[in-house]
């Protein structure tokens, strides 16, 4: 909400009709919130939120058992929706802002979503009613902190239609243009390990007969090698500190990772683009297979791009999922948000946390959102 629209007023009777998931309204001390939009979204379940609606959540987002990061308090401000009314306050001595929930503007009472998305058009450092593509590259030595200040809304990037439309994928496209590539490659390998001709050479005088038996091994460690690309690329790439004075690097960095911190929960970019990513996979094939026999190196890169598939979809998931509590994916998902809202500087594995504990990223145990 605009500072320089007057707020809504609620009674506590209504601010306590809203608790289901169609509508889920919380307090904060008198602010009251509507996160209706956000409860799918919330690392630690829906039903941790809707348990509280209707009730002041102060003393939970200062914890224990969860402390809340200072980005998780400015993400939750975007869903501000007016202040509440004491019981013991009359009602006609509160600003004749409200008749049944609504402005004297006229206008409907917004959706949770459309809310969230809010952003203070007059003091943003950038011009959100433009492409940003162009205009990160001017913010030097604030860009850091600005694109590590999620927000709830879409980004435009381009002006061009064209462009635009290239920088957004839908998640089941990685699934539907790679897993087809899957799996004619592995019939292809399967098909010459059969043939029993492929032996790697261990010394001189010995060699290991590698067969069709042995595709399920090198497939899993494609996968395992896919997740320490996965790492690096996360950390050393998507994760660099672009110099303040460099416009074009500042601006690529944007455009690779930074409107994905910027915009966490922007479903139109939370997988690569087919295209973009057709890029690396290249790259890598082509490593491999210098490095390697053919059907040796096709059948490692089989298994790194089987686990390239994996990655996009669990990072889909992460973002969109509600896993169930104590699952795997749910200490990744609270894991993953703890990336984007805390501690930018670590906890770069997606689809695992392994590479974290050797490179000393891992973050730290205490739960955070």
């Amino acid at each position: 909400m605009s500072p320089s629209v007057s707020p809504r007023f609620f009674s506590t009777k209504e601010v306590s009709r809203h608790c289901t998931k169609d509508s889920c309204w919380v307090l904060l001390g008198t602010r009251v919130y509507d996160v209706t939009g956000f409860l799918s979204r919330h690392p630690g379940g829906e039903a941790l939120i809707l348990r509280r609606s209707g009730t002041d959540i102060n003393q939970q987002l200062d914890g224990p058992p969860h402390r809340h990061s200072v980005n998780a308090r400015r993400w939750l401000e975007q869903y501000y929706i007016g202040e509440l009314i004491r019981d013991d306050v009359d009602d006609t001595q509160a600003p004749r802002q409200r008749i049944k929930g609504k402005e004297l503007t006229g206008e409907e009472e917004p959706t949770g979503l459309s809310r969230c998305s809010k952003v203070d058009l007059e003091t943003d450092l950038v011009d959100w009613r433009k492409p940003l593509a162009w205009q990160v590259g001017h913010l030097g030595e604030k860009y850091d902190a600005w694109v590590h200040q999620p927000v709830d809304r879409p980004i435009r990037l381009f002006e061009s239609e064209f462009l635009e439309a290239r920088t957004k994928t839908s998640w089941y496209m990685v699934p539907l243009v790679w897993l087809p590539v899957v799996f004619f490659m592995s019939w292809y390998c399967l098909t010459l390990l059969a043939q029993e001709k492929t032996r790697v050479h261990l010394t001189s005088n010995y060699s290991l007969l590698v067969n069709k038996y042995s595709f399920p091994v090198i497939f899993l460690l494609g996968m395992f090698m896919w997740t320490f690309l996965e790492y690096c690329i996360h950390r050393f790439v998507f994760h660099m500190t672009p110099p303040a004075h460099n416009y074009y690097l500042i601006m690529i960095h944007f455009l690779l990772h930074g409107q994905h911190h910027k915009s966490p929960f922007d479903g139109s970019r939370l997988v690569f683009p087919p295209g973009l990513a057709s890029f690396v996979i290249g790259t890598l094939y082509l490593i491999l297979r210098f490095f390697f026999s053919e059907v040796l190196g096709m059948s490692l890169f089989v298994g790194g791009l089987f686990g390239y598939v994996v990655y996009d979809m669990i990072h889909y998931y992460l973002h969109y999922g509600s896993p169930r509590k104590d699952s795997y994916m749910y200490g990744l998902k609270a894991y993953h948000v703890k990336h984007h809202f805390e501690h930018q500087r670590a906890g770069f594995g997606i689809t695992t946390t392994f590479w974290d504990h050797p490179f000393s990223t891992v973050i730290p145990s205490e739960e955070a959102f």
